[in-house]
Parts: structure tokens; C-alpha cells; sequence
């Protein structure tokens, strides 16, 4: 998906601040946070939505979920913090490329994102 925003973000066509990166996911700073932290982790591999994963995804999948725990911890998250992934439609997904949100920090979440 040579237009997705998120490939080209993963490209360097786009500039982010980048979090992390490795050969799986790449990481950066959601430019519209709803918390202290607000980070995306996107797989490299354009995959449209969660509900398209397959098993040949499971070690970007895996690498996903580690990398979140990693940025939470270094992104000083030491009390907790949130990983939501949005699918679909009626999930309210916006970018059509899987993407993780870690949300957290030092400060209480906003009323919107509580239960």
C-alpha cells in the first residue's frame, strides 16, 4: 500500500518522531496525544486491520505487544497505561493499517478513554 500514511510514515516519506524501530514495527509520537504519552507502534508490514491477521503475522504480532510494554516502561508509564488497537469501521479504526496505541502517563486519563 504504497499511499497508506502509515507505510509512508515507515518509509521516511513522512516525517514522525520516532520511538523505536527494529526489522518488525516502527514506533512514534501521535501527533494528535489525548495523554502525556501517545504512541503509536505500527508492523512494517502493511496488514489493513487486526481482523485480517493471519499466522504469518504472529512475530511482528508478538514484537507489537513487547514493544509497547518496552515504550510504556520508557516513556515512565510505571503505574500503568493503556494498548488499544481500533478495527474496523465500527471500531472506529481511522488509518487502515494495524496500529497500536500505548496511552499513558503521569497524569490521569482523560474522561473519554475511561470506562
Amino acid at each position: 500500500m504504497s499511499e497508506c500514511i502509515f507505510c509512508r510514515i515507515v518509509r521516511g516519506e513522512i516525517p514522525s518522531k520516532k520511538v523505536f524501530e527494529d526489522e518488525h514495527v516502527f514506533a512514534f509520537h501521535d501527533i494528535n496525544p489525548v495523554a502525556p504519552v501517545h504512541v503509536l507502534i505500527v508492523p512494517k508490514v502493511h496488514v489493513d486491520s487486526m481482523a485480517q491477521l493471519t499466522a504469518e503475522h504472529e512475530a511482528a504480532m508478538g514484537r507489537l505487544m513487547v514493544t509497547a510494554a518496552r515504550i510504556a516502561r520508557e516513556q515512565g508509564c510505571t503505574d500503568g497505561f493503556r494498548t488499544i488497537v481500533n478495527t474496523g469501521r465500527v471500531g472506529l479504526q481511522e488509518v487502515y493499517h494495524l496500529h497500536l496505541h500505548v496511552v499513558g502517563g503521569p497524569h490521569p486519563l482523560p474522561p473519554m478513554l475511561k470506562h
